[in-house]
């Protein structure tokens, strides 16, 4: 909270008390709160300073403050609210990270504030009554850009302002009008919608009509997957399309239809590399260059002021010991130097106080020490807690960490022990017992709201061989796959039941690991064969636990639902006062208890050595009354730890976008996070510290376990937000429409939102309309027109298209929905050219319809054999019977999951399912160089998840060391570590 001071504006007393946002805005030279029912208006010839405050789930508050800039504001204005801004962070205690907005390049984190958007409007703020500007409707034609935040423009009302790289919203007094250029993305349009609809609802009091020329319609997933066909041949180019009256008033408004010159797809501004210089401020102002590119955090001292330039961004930073009106120079120094050398508006501007730097800020610097950062007052209450417990004295104990589990813990588990190329089944009784040098698969189904849900893990342990690790995964992955069923009908038709993994490292073990497993051993050692291959070539001993041996154990928990005992180095050293311990040596058996231990530890423990061996007798010692022969069995008496271990102070989760281009691996954080942000052809990571969520939309380009998680650990590589996390941290991949409860407990989660069909924009579209994606209902042809572009491709594409290819697709689309297609005009033949078949987006070979049903014949990897689609009114489908794959000697990982067994007495209980399209002659052949995933000349149209099913028999044979056919009778986890081998997977 804000607190008075003489060089600090009264109107700041007691802000940022409460979380939330307060804004002021600069009028006659003063500071004016702008009330509530204002916030999110901002006028263009005002300038506003705007502080952000959230409570952390650490406890103390988290304040921002950005001052914004309108186009229109004067100097004196600007200056004004820059000053203000400074003063209140001094009024919060110098706490705050400071940022400029000017309009229209305003940050992301900004923006975040008012979803969907901002719309400045023209004007000067105003507190009078009745005198505020905006009271006359006008025309207006805004440019919508961003995926997650909106970043809105109003440009000229003409024909010229649009183009086929953006999205457009035309707004009336009795309609908004949608307009989306072809090289625009589904992300782009589905934020747009969000902004129609905020125009809706703020500026026609949810009285207007909005249209978006066609896509009026609820409909069901078999809708969806045929529109998603159909919709790529019935788009005319520029909106110009017969029978649609929406299409007709928006180009009327224009003044008629005219085409939109082409132009290329803009993959948004270029990034140049500039150099990093550092500069310090003078108590006058002047730039003094210091440094460059090689920057060290010596550099900066305690009461100086410096400017890092960045290029695109500008940073101020400011010591500890400096002046209010030494930062107030050194902002306007910053300042003048941007207007000096004619930066862009878009060149962002932060102020940083020592001790607040942002991770990008860091990163520009060699090394950054890392500080640790406690919570004073947590650590000193349990530090005197401690004092009084060595003392003998009964202290209350401290609240333990949150231990709830969001899932049901009363489920089924089965844990295999990796060995190789096999897994083995590990029966009930030692399915709590792991050993430290092997692997192990975790299946946990439990129940769920709706149906039973699949928990996966990959259990690597500590001192497991690179081998077994890799096979860990792979088999997870085969796993996983099995337990899909027939993924070709699936994902054509139904959504897949797709399930949660995650591949964690001993000692990293995520909470809800050790819930489902409520009680675990874990020894050292191993006993599959690879680390009895590593021990025996190494020459290392073979430390794998005997009753016969010396063996100590740490014993940790919250209680008997959550207890594990794990086998540490029996040495004194091993040993930690905030710990039980059991030692067992030939014929004795200790226990040792630690000074800071509680009386809950001790109950952990006495169940422990229960579960260990009941028959059991050992001799009970406290910390510092340990008999000599305790300390001989541990080979003699050495120091360890004594202090209370302190937990770091839970942090608040991030969310972070993947994009990948060329190799080119980015990340982007995305702030204020809501479900909303989940778009369907994302992916997501959700940083929660301890652990990692890749969350995989349904659209994404992402289709395999094993790609998310190599996501996942290029992203721990990346170190985002400098906080060092562990290359070891848990990995959760989450598909959607299937997260987990301790996935949705960050979010406020509305269920029906995840469970919608289509991409994102029409899922909004469907929301815009008050409508459902996952009902069925029936619309007419004039719900396959919008304005201007197909969501899937560019309108030179859709110009290739044939007259007999567009006929065949209106017959299927009749068979499958019951379409009228009788009005449908189509467009005429000389707009519509011939398309050779290797030309074909897909690469779709020859096609046959009728009025019953329709074959179809794809690219050689994309089909199963026999399998055969009848449409009409009431769609059915048949598909060759899933046959169980077996990779496993005795018992199965998939003989529980949801396949169904071979029904032709033909097959054998060895029998592998294969897609007879692979191994047959394949007419699309091209050479092993184009088909590599690292390949200079990629070939496009092909399923890149099968891309050796396009090699010839004599390349694939001398690639792979056997013929197609041997090939597919392997298990899916061994043909795809092949084909990583020969980079095609």
């Amino acid at each position: 909270m804000a607190f008075y001071s003489k060089d600090v504006d009264l109107v700041f007393y007691g802000a940022g008390a409460k979380p939330g946002l307060e804004i002021w805005c600069i009028e006659k030279l003063r500071l004016v709160p702008v009330p509530k029912s204002s916030i999110g208006k901002f006028y263009s010839g005002s300038a506003y300073v705007v502080l952000s405050t959230s409570v952390l789930k650490s406890g103390p508050t988290q304040h921002d403050i950005h001052y914004w800039l309108g186009n229109d504001a004067n100097e004196v204005d600007s200056a004004l609210a820059s000053d203000k801004a400074l003063e209140l962070d001094a009024a919060l205690g110098s706490c705050a990270v400071q940022y400029r907005e000017v309009q229209g390049q305003e940050t992301e984190k900004f923006l975040s504030y008012f979803k969907p958007c901002i719309i400045p409007v023209e004007g000067v703020f105003t507190t009078q009554e009745g005198a505020l500007n905006g009271d006359t409707y006008q025309v207006t034609l805004l440019t919508c850009k961003g995926d997650h935040v909106a970043h809105v423009k109003e440009v000229p009302f003409s024909r010229s302002s649009l183009n086929h790289n953006d999205v457009f919203i035309l707004d009336t007094a009795s309609k908004i009008f949608l307009f989306c250029g072809c090289n625009s993305s589904i992300q782009e349009r589905a934020k747009a919608l969000e902004v129609v609809q905020y125009i809706k609802e703020n500026k026609h009091s949810g009285k207007c009509e909005v249209a978006t020329i066609g896509w009026n319609f609820p409909f069901n997933l078999m809708q969806v997957k045929v529109i998603a066909v159909i919709k790529w041949f019935l788009v005319a180019e520029d909106g110009k399309l017969v029978g649609d009256s929406d299409v007709g008033e928006f180009w009327s408004l224009f003044g008629g239809y005219a085409p939109i010159p082409r132009d290329s797809a803009l993959g948004g501004p270029q990034q140049v590399d500039s150099p990093v210089t550092l500069f310090w401020i003078s108590l006058q102002g002047k730039l003094s260059q210091i440094g460059s590119d090689s920057l060290e955090k010596d550099m900066l001292e305690k009461n100086k002021c410096y400017m890092l330039d960045c290029g695109t961004e500008v940073f101020v930073w400011m010591g500890r010991n400096t002046l209010i009106t030494e930062r107030k120079t050194s902002i306007s120094a910053a300042e003048d130097f941007l207007r000096k050398q004619e930066r862009s508006n878009g060149t962002h501007l932060t102020f940083l106080t020592e001790g607040l730097e942002t991770s990008i800020f860091k990163s520009y610097f060699n090394s950054w020490p890392q500080t640790a950062e406690t919570k004073l007052y947590d650590e000193g209450r349990e530090k005197v807690a401690a004092i009084f417990k060595h003392q003998g004295y009964e202290v209350k104990e401290l609240p333990e960490e949150d231990v709830q589990s969001y899932i049901n813990c009363r489920g089924t588990l089965k844990v295999w022990r990796v060995n190789g190329h096999e897994l083995s089944l590990l029966p009930a009784s030692e399915q709590t017992k792991l050993y430290s040098g092997d692997c192990y698969i975790v299946q946990y189904t439990y129940p769920g709201t709706e149906r039973d849900e699949s928990l996966f893990y990959a259990w690597l342990g500590q001192g497991s061989v690179l081998e077994d690790r890799a096979d860990a995964v792979f088999h997870m992955d085969a796993i996983v796959d099995s337990a899909r069923g027939d993924p070709v009908m699936a994902s054509f038709l139904f959504p897949s039941p797709t399930l949660c993994v995650a591949q964690i490292a001993q000692n990293k073990e995520p909470l809800q690991f050790f819930l489902i497993f409520q009680t675990l051993i874990v020894y050292k050692g191993g006993i599959s064969a690879g680390y009895k291959k590593f021990i025996a070539e190494t020459g290392v001993d073979d430390d794998t636990y005997d009753e016969k041996k010396t063996a100590l154990f740490r014993v940790q928990g919250t209680g008997p639902e959550n207890m594990q005992a794990i086998q540490v180095d029996h040495v004194s050293s091993s040993l930690n006062s905030s710990y039980c311990y059991i030692l067992q040596s030939g014929t004795s058996l200790f226990t040792w208890i630690g000074n800071l231990t509680s009386s809950k530890d001790h109950d952990l423990l006495d169940r422990m050595m229960e579960l260990i061996n009941p028959a059991w007798q050992p001799i009970s010692v406290r910390e510092g009354s340990e008999p000599d022969s305790f300390w001989s069995s541990l080979g003699g008496k050495t120091e360890y730890p004594r202090e209370k271990e302190i937990k770091k102070f839970i942090e608040d989760p991030h969310l972070f976008k993947f994009t990948c281009t060329e190799g080119d691996f980015k990340v982007k954080e995305i702030y204020s996070f809501t479900q909303d942000d989940l778009t369907t052809e994302d992916v997501l990571v959700l940083d929660c510290h301890k652990e990692i969520y890749v969350w995989i939309g349904r659209h994404s380009t992402i289709k395999s376990k094993q790609e998310a998680l190599n996501l996942g650990l290029k992203f721990l590589q990346t170190t985002i937000l400098e906080e060092e996390l562990s290359l070891e941290a848990p990995i959760y991949v989450v598909t959607e429409g299937h997260e987990p409860p301790f996935f949705t407990c960050f979010f406020e989660w509305d269920p029906s939102k995840a469970n919608m069909h289509g991409n994102s924009f029409e899922r909004k579209l469907a929301t815009l309309k008050g409508k459902t994606l996952s009902g069925t209902c029936s619309f007419s042809h004039s719900s396959l027109f919008w304005i201007s572009v197909g969501l899937s491709h560019t309108s030179k594409e859709r110009d290739d298209v044939s007259t007999k290819k567009l006929s065949f697709f209106l017959c299927m689309a009749k068979s499958i929905i019951g379409l009228r297609f009788t009005d449908v005009v189509a467009p005429s033949r000389n707009a519509l050219k011939p398309r050779s078949r290797e030309a074909t987006p897909d690469g779709l070979g020859s096609r046959s319809s009728s009025s019953n049903g329709w074959e179809r014949s794809f690219s050689p990897a994309s089909t199963v054999s026999g399998s055969h689609l009848k449409f009409s009114d009431n769609y059915s489908v048949s598909s060759p019977t899933p046959v169980a794959r077996k990779l496993f000697t005795g018992s199965s990982p998939y003989q529980d999951s949801p396949v169904v067994e071979p029904s032709s007495p033909s097959m054998n209980e060895n029998s592998h399912q294969i897609d007879a399209n692979e191994t047959s002659a394949n007419s699309l052949i091209y050479p092993y160089q184009r088909l590599t995933v690292s390949s200079t000349e990629p070939v496009s149209g092909i399923d890149v998840t099968k891309r050796e099913a396009y090699l010839s028999e004599e390349e694939f044979a001398e690639k792979f060391g056997m013929p197609k056919g041997a090939f597919y009778k392997l298990p899916k986890w061994r043909q795809n570590k092949l084909k990583m081998a020969v980079d095609l997977f």
